[in-house]
């Protein structure tokens, strides 16, 4: 698990989203940022159906993707950042700087939807297709719009591509007393996130959607041990981690388990390898639930996660590569970036099927969308260095 920064590391009470003026100095654990990144450029790639680009997301190497990815550093910048926070500040301080993070992300969400489905509509309205309508989940703003939004409203009502951001307030909102319960007593906390998980998985309980048949894609009950789980990592679990990570055993089972969940995935796709599950396990392993997330995701995530912080130490000089600055830049802007990666993966899907579906089409698509992430990263990361400069001056003036 990755090493916890050092204590001169940003204290922003915004985890992750402004990146700190030198963040080599600061000790800030840029693998946090790089993989961040990563994850929303494969979220992006992954929201457009029929692309070539996809094909390279680590979703079809093995049981889980980027969500665990971006879920599980969410949740140890949030509890690395706001830990320090509660031992300056207090609780009720801390607790009212989370909520307001909260609440910033309930904000960009329904400003999300608002202007998502206007995309949507008028590329409805506009092309005579109610085909966009259905497949992007849409169909029932369309036919009672007032109900629709109310349920946006109650984070009920989330179109394709939409589910992270509310998984991400629910996650943020009920953090205070569990980052209380992390500081005082972590591995109680994440015994009993545990246990809520492995409720889950045997009683299969979920928030409710709309319409009212339908339940959270990201089932909050099941993800928060993702998420519970980092900020244990964050608050200095991942320390207590190092001989288990270190030893070459579970390094070998790591690798071996890799290698077994590539081959089930190839079996989904490839042909030759049709039945290379045996019924029986299969009727063990299937489904590999990502609603709930399923035991075989969250042991995949481990077993890539040993096998990473192997492979890439915190202090690795590579990390502070020219050509590595734009991962790290959208992993430092990450609501931002998200958001505009929804835009685009729309715009895409739509050019790909009323333009040109072609392979160099879909890599046009692909490569120009992530190319605009980058480009507002380094646009906010300008303008975030610019405000430190005007309120450096301001100070010395």
């Amino acid at each position: 698990m990755p090493t916890p920064p050092t204590a001169t590391a940003d204290t922003s009470p915004e985890p992750a989203e402004r990146p700190a003026p030198t963040a080599a100095a600061s000790g800030r654990d840029l693998r946090l940022d790089l993989f961040r990144g990563l994850a929303l450029w494969f979220i992006f790639l992954n929201h457009v159906p029929n692309n070539v680009g996809n094909w390279i997301t680590n979703r079809n190497f093995g049981f889980s993707d980027a969500t665990e990815i971006f879920v599980f550093i969410s949740g140890y910048t949030a509890a690395m950042v706001y830990g320090r926070q509660l031992d300056s500040s207090g609780v009720l301080v801390t607790s009212a700087r989370i909520l307001r993070r909260a609440w910033q992300l309930y904000v960009a969400f329904i400003f999300l939807f608002v202007i998502y489905l206007a995309e949507i509509s008028y590329v409805v309205g506009s092309f005579e297709n109610p085909l966009y309508a259905e497949e992007m989940g849409a169909l029932q703003f369309l036919a009672e719009p007032d109900v629709a939004l109310v349920q946006a409203l109650l984070l009920k009502f989330r179109p394709a591509n939409m589910d992270v951001l509310p998984l991400y307030i629910v996650l943020l909102a009920t953090f205070p007393p569990i980052l209380w319960a992390l500081k005082r007593w972590a591995d109680g906390a994440l015994v009993a996130s545990f246990l809520l998980w492995l409720a889950v998985q045997f009683l299969g309980f979920n928030l409710p959607g709309y319409p009212d048949d339908r339940t959270w894609f990201f089932n909050p009950f099941a993800w928060q041990l993702m998420f519970v789980f980092g900020g244990w990592c964050g608050l200095g679990g991942s320390d207590r981690l190092t001989g288990l990570v270190q030893s070459r055993v579970v390094l070998v089972l790591s690798v071996l388990y890799l290698a077994l969940s590539l081959a089930v995935v190839t079996s989904w796709y490839w042909p030759p390898m049709e039945g290379l599950v045996p019924p029986a396990i299969g009727d063990i392993i299937y489904p590999i639930s990502k609603t709930d997330l399923s035991v075989l995701r969250f042991a995949h995530f481990l077993a890539l996660a040993v096998v990473i912080v192997r492979l890439i130490p915190v202090q690795a000089a590579f990390l502070r590569w020219d050509v590595l600055k734009p991962l790290i830049m959208c992993g430092q802007h990450s609501l931002e970036v998200f958001c505009f990666g929804v835009f685009l993966s729309f715009a895409a899907h739509f050019v790909l099927n009323e333009v040109s579906g072609s392979l160099f089409m879909q890599l046009t698509m692909s490569v120009s969308g992530i190319a605009l992430m980058v480009g507002l990263s380094a646009l906010l990361s300008w303008y975030a260095r610019a405000e430190r400069d005007r309120m450096a001056r301001k100070k010395a003036g």
